[in-house]
C-alpha cells in the first residue's frame, strides 16, 4: 500500500479526474449539436459573441479567437467578438451606465437575430451575464452558457446550457477550456462535412454557405427554438443558486 501522503496538487488533478467522467458522459451531445448550429451560423455570415468574467473571460476570449484565427487547420476566418475584450467600450458602458450593462449593450450593438451569444460562468450568477442573456433574446440571438454545477441563474436564462458539475471553481474552469476545444473541433467537424477541409464550399450535394443545415433553418432562438426541439436543455441542467460570482 502507498503510504504516501496525497500533495495539493494530487489533489486538484483527482478533482479533475472525478469531474471529468461525468462531463465526459454528457457533454459531446451538446457540443455537437453546437458544432452544427455555428457552423450553420456563422458560414451564413452571422456572428459568435463570447463574454465572460475574470477566469472565464480569458475562455471565452480563447474561444473567439481560435475562430477568427484557426484550431488545427487552415480555415477561412469567421465573425467571432469577445465582448470584455474592447476595453474602452466595457470602460465607458460600465461608467455611464453601470457595470451590469457592460455585456447587454454590447449585444444589442453587435447582435442580430439568429446570431449566437456563449456566456462563460463558473457561478452562473453573474449580473452582467443574466443581463446580456435577457439583451440577446430580446434580439432574437441564440444563448448558450457554459457554467458550474446546474441549476444556476444562467442555466435558466440560457437557451442551451453545458453545466460543469464539480465544486471548485478551478475545476469548472478547466472543463471549460475542454468544452471551448470540443466546440471548436465541432465546427471544423461541421465545415468539413459542408465544405472541405479549406473551407471551400463542396459541389457534391452537402451544405453550402448559404443553405443552414435542416436543425437551425428557421430556428430563431429563444424559448421560440425550445419549443421546436431546436435548441435543447439537458433533463438536470435546472437553476440551483451559484457561488462564486465569476
Amino acid at each position: 500500500m502507498d503510504m504516501r501522503p496525497v500533495s495539493a496538487s494530487g489533489g486538484h488533478c483527482d478533482a479533475l479526474d472525478q469531474a471529468l467522467g461525468a462531463f465526459r458522459a454528457r457533454a459531446p451531445h451538446t457540443v455537437d449539436r453546437w458544432g452544427e448550429l455555428l457552423a450553420a451560423v456563422l458560414t451564413g455570415g452571422g456572428r459568435l459573441l463570447a463574454a465572460g468574467n475574470g477566469g472565464s473571460a480569458a475562455q471565452a476570449q480563447h474561444l473567439t479567437a481560435e475562430l477568427v484565427g484557426r484550431y488545427r487547420d487552415d480555415r477561412p476566418p469567421f465573425s467571432a467578438i469577445a465582448l470584455h475584450a474592447d476595453t474602452s467600450s466595457t470602460t465607458a458602458i460600465a461608467n455611464d451606465y453601470g457595470v451590469d450593462e457592460v455585456f447587454a449593450r454590447q449585444v444589442r450593438a453587435h447582435g442580430r437575430s439568429g446570431d449566437i451569444l456563449m456566456l462563460l460562468s463558473t457561478s452562473g450568477a453573474s449580473a452582467n451575464l443574466l443581463a446580456a442573456a435577457e439583451a440577446a433574446r430580446g434580439s432574437g440571438l441564440h444563448v448558450w452558457a457554459l457554467t458550474g454545477p446546474a441549476p444556476n441563474p444562467l442555466a435558466a436564462a440560457a437557451d442551451e446550457v453545458l453545466a460543469v458539475d464539480a465544486p471548485s471553481t478551478a475545476t469548472v474552469q478547466e472543463l471549460h477550456l475542454v468544452a471551448v476545444h470540443m466546440v471548436c473541433e465541432a465546427f471544423d467537424a461541421a465545415l468539413e462535412r459542408g465544405w472541405g477541409a479549406k473551407g471551400r464550399r463542396r459541389t457534391d450535394g452537402a451544405v453550402r454557405a448559404t443553405e443552414a443545415p435542416a436543425a437551425a433553418r428557421g430556428a430563431g432562438s429563444g424559448p421560440h427554438a425550445l419549443r421546436a426541439g431546436l435548441i435543447r436543455r439537458a433533463p438536470d441542467d435546472v437553476p440551483r443558486g451559484g457561488r462564486r460570482h465569476e
